[in-house]
């Protein structure tokens, strides 16, 4: 796809396109299952969607993990206290995933894991199965972050950021 096609593609694709791909109660059931997994392991999950890159991404060609791993910086989600956040991103304009992990998991998790991660995402995304994907890949993070940082007993973990997915 050249430059022009990307661009209108994504000019195209607007937040009326995101609100029907995540209607107000799949918001409110991935909020939900964030929640429900964070009471599990001491990881936050943030779950990012965007119906397109801003034009200065498109501009200058960037791809979807650029714009994810600025979104893991600019939410935040690298500043937990057990550096074991994990960012979901979904660009809906490109039906692309993208998983941006801080230091603490991602020296527990090989390279393969996180692509058989994003790849049964993609299979989702493909059918137009957007909170199917979405819900896959909190599942599959929630098992790794309960298998490398569970709670202890009585433990609680403590609520370091928002569980409701951010919307651009």
């Amino acid at each position: 796809m050249n430059k022009l096609q990307r661009i209108f593609r994504h000019r195209w694709t607007d937040e009326r396109d995101l609100a029907r791909a995540l209607d107000d109660a799949a918001l409110a059931r991935i909020q939900a299952r964030v929640s429900a997994s964070e009471r599990r392991h001491s990881g936050e999950i943030r779950v990012c969607a965007e119906a397109g890159l801003p034009m200065s991404y498109l501009w200058r060609g960037a791809s979807a993990r650029e714009r994810a791993v600025m979104m893991f910086g600019k939410l935040r989600v690298w500043d937990t206290e057990h550096n074991n956040g994990v960012l979901i991103y979904l660009l809906l304009a490109e039906h692309c995933i993208e998983i941006v992990a801080d230091r603490g998991l991602n020296r527990h998790v090989s390279p393969s894991q996180w692509q058989e991660v994003m790849e049964r995402m993609r299979g989702a995304f493909r059918k137009g199965e957007f909170e199917a994907g979405l819900n896959d890949a909190i599942d599959a993070v929630d098992a790794l972050l309960a298998r490398h940082f569970p709670l202890a007993p009585g433990q609680a973990n403590p609520n370091e950021l928002p569980d409701a997915p951010h919307l651009r």
